[in-house]
Order: C-alpha cells, then structure tokens, then sequence
C-alpha cells in the first residue's frame, strides 16, 4: 500500500470494506513500515509479525465485522491484552500475560480492528522514560510521555491510531511534541476496566492520530457516537472562543505564545468570535489540587507492589507514591473539593462561549531522552474531565512540533472536535 502512512480511517475502512484492499496487505505495510523505522524511534514494546498476519489472514476470512474491521491499531503497554504481554513499563511485571483484554481493548477487537502490538509507556504512566525517540527530530529529543510510543508510532506513519491514557498530561503532550492530533474524551467515555490504574477520578483513555475526521471516527465507533458526523455539519462562523491563557501564562516559550496567537487568528478568519476569558479563582490551583489527588489514589492504587516489590520502582516513581502516603484523606477530600466547586464554575463559563483555546505544553519537546516534559498546561483540563483535542500547528522557533489545544464542556466532545477540525483545515489552507 503506497499511500498507507497518509489514508485516513475512514477511507481505508472504506477500501478494506469494498475488499479493495485486504486486510494482510494493509498488515503487511504496517509490519515493513515499523520494520524499517523501528530500530530508531523504539515506539514498540510488544510486536510480532507473524502474529500480526494471523490476525489478518482471520479478518480477510470473515464479513466485516464492525465499524474497524481491518484497521491498525497500536495499544499502549498500560492495557491488558490476552493474546500479548503487558508490562506496565515496569520491570516488576516484565514476564505479565493477562488473560482478559482491557475492555476498550476488546471493544476494538469487537469492532474488527487489527491490533498491532503494544507501544511503549513511562513506567506506570508517570514521568520514568522509556527509550522512545521522537520522530520529529534528528537528534535524541522526548516524544513526551506516557503516551510516549503511541504518539511516536503514530507520527511517523507506522500506525494510523493508537491508544492513550491521561492522568495529568498523558496524551496531549506527547500529541504535541510529536505533531499529532491527541484527543482526550470527556473523564468516562471509554472504560477503564483492564488498565492499570493510577489515579481513578483522572485516568481517562484516548487516542493519538494524525487528523481530528481519524479521532473522531475511532472513539465514535467504539463510544457508539456520532462524532464524524459532527464534523461534517459543523459551522465555524459565530463560535464562542474563550481565549485561556490559564494562571501559567508565564511558563509558556515564545513558540508556544506564537501558536496560541496563530490559532486565534485562524479561527477568527474562519468566522469565530473571539474573547479573552479568566478563569474563575479555583482554577488557580487546580494543578496543586490535580497533583495531591494523583499522589494520594497512586499510592492507593499500588499499595501491593509497595508492601512486596517496591525495589522494582523507580526513584521518581517511589517518590510519588511516598508523597501519596503522607498526603491524610482530609486533604484529598478538600482537594475533590475543590475541584467541583471548580467544575461547576466552569460550567457557567461555557454558557457564554463554546469552547476554550489554551496552550498545550511550554513549548516545543525537550531534549534528551531522560525528562518527558511537564503537563503544566494540562493538569487542570484532567482534574476537570474536560473534552480536549490538541492540534498540531507545523513547527515552533526550533523547528519542532508546537500547537494548541481546544477545550470543550464536560459531554459536548462533538463541538470541540468539529472546532479543532475547523482550525487543522484553516491551518493546512494558510500554510
């Protein structure tokens, strides 16, 4: 398949359907694509391709059976998967098969998608790299984490989608520092069932694509929404765009500034109605509050591995769990606290603009492989449950990914994905 790296779902799903193409050829694109650039980026912690054939071989010998019959699908090493080993990102669970797939897992093999292995995770989807190279850059840069392989795999064509999950800044960053699209559904859209947990109330799965239409229609089909639809129909002119700078304006670098300042201009030109939006007081501790929260469940979440292995940690990793440990209940139940009240102030925000425009990292993706860079842009929309999409918006003062991301309400994941399709089409228009 020449065009295999650049079709969008949709299309392929198309192709796959009308037996255009068939399934153990788009497989076998796949597995030469990753075999060719895998040495390098390292996006993969699991991968076989003979098993990768089987599947397909299976799927071409069957009718359709569902919305992603065929299509590939790289799976963060965070969710079980009974056919394929799953680690965690951690030596502790190094020779760990499960026998039962996370349910969006089996969600996607329901649907017929064609899974193609497990991309590599931080160690527990906390800040510990693994050795994923960002694709984008010549040199040793993070692709962000702890999505680190899935947005790797995904920018450099191995793979159309693959799975996410956010507790702080899991997907959006890496979206961002590897120039894909990362959506982030609103807080229990898709199930967390079969996905090891680390902070219950923030875990949140999503997916890192190449376009808004790909996002779209893979959470649609599995979460049984019309978002595809949503972009079709949707109208740009008179959208309510509240401008958030978010209380850390000043950590934000001159490309990150420049994105948001491009973006605005191209909604507006698109017929969008801009406006400068504060946020409510609460919101300027959120990310305290998101970081107590996720301290104190982590260390909840992983009391058994602390009681038994917890030489199998690494330093930063038993940190946060130790920090977990002397947070007490009443100042995580204040911190909850806190964050409803904030949610419910929100909510009067969205009833004068439609959706919120903020930065989606300080800049563009650090250097060295070491650090995965610091959600501090993204922390609040996590805590918060919010609906986001980051796009990309070509390249920062160094030549890197930069972009922007767009907030929706809580449930309203259809506008916010419509808005941020509006933006990505303007931005390859004016480019």
């Amino acid at each position: 398949m020449k065009d295999y790296a650049s079709i969008s779902l949709q299309q392929l799903a198309e192709r796959i359907a009308s037996r255009d193409v068939t399934v153990e050829a788009v497989a076998h694109a796949a597995i030469d694509r990753i075999n060719t650039l895998e040495p390098e980026v390292r996006a993969w912690q699991y991968f076989d391709p003979a098993q990768v054939l089987e599947q397909a071989r299976r799927l071409d010998a069957q009718p359709s059976t569902g919305l992603l019959h065929g299509l590939p699908v790289g799976v963060k090493d965070l969710m079980d998967t009974a056919d394929m080993p799953t680690t965690y990102g951690s030596p502790i669970y190094h020779d760990h098969h499960p026998t039962v797939d996370a349910a969006c897992v089996g969600m996607t093999r329901n649907a017929g998608a064609l899974l193609v292995g497990k991309t590599v995770t931080t160690e527990f989807a906390t800040f510990h790299a693994g050795p994923t190279r960002n694709p984008r850059a010549a040199e040793p840069y993070t692709p962000g984490g702890s999505s680190s392989g899935s947005a790797a795999a995904v920018a450099c064509g191995m793979v159309p989608v693959a799975f996410g999950t956010q507790t702080a800044g899991s997907i959006v960053r890496p979206a961002a520092f590897c120039g894909v699209v990362g959506y982030k559904p609103t807080y229990g859209t898709l199930p967390l069932a079969g996905i090891k947990s680390l902070a219950i109330s923030l875990d949140t799965v999503g997916v890192l694509t190449r376009t808004v239409a790909d996002a779209a229609f893979f959470v649609g089909a599995l979460a049984q929404l019309p978002l595809s639809s949503s972009l079709a129909t949707s109208n740009p002119k008179g959208l309510r765009v509240g401008i958030v700078r978010t209380p850390h304006w000043d950590r934000a670098s001159a490309s990150t500034r420049a994105a948001m300042a491009h973006a605005a201009q191209l909604l507006e030109s698109s017929g969008a109605i801009l406006r400068d939006v504060t946020l409510p007081a609460p919101c300027d501790v959120l990310n305290a509050a998101q970081i107590t929260i996720m301290a104190y469940e982590a260390a909840a979440a992983f009391a058994p591995e602390r009681a038994s292995q917890a030489d199998g940690f690494s330093p930063s990793f038993a940190s946060l769990l130790e920090e977990g440990c002397r947070i007490g209940g009443q100042r995580y139940f204040d911190a909850q606290a806190l964050a409803a009240t904030a949610r419910a102030k929100l909510v009067t925000i969205f009833e004068s603009v439609d959706l919120l425009l903020a930065p989606s990292t300080e800049g563009e993706a650090p250097a060295g492989l070491a650090a995965t860079g610091d959600p501090v842009f993204n922390r609040m929309w996590t805590l918060l449950g919010n609906p986001c999409v980051h796009v990309p918006l070509g390249g920062g003062e160094h030549g890197l990914p930069i972009g922007v991301t767009l907030i929706g309400a809580r449930w309203a994941d259809d506008r916010v994905l419509a808005a941020a399709s509006e933006l990505e089409r303007a931005f390859a228009a004016a480019d």
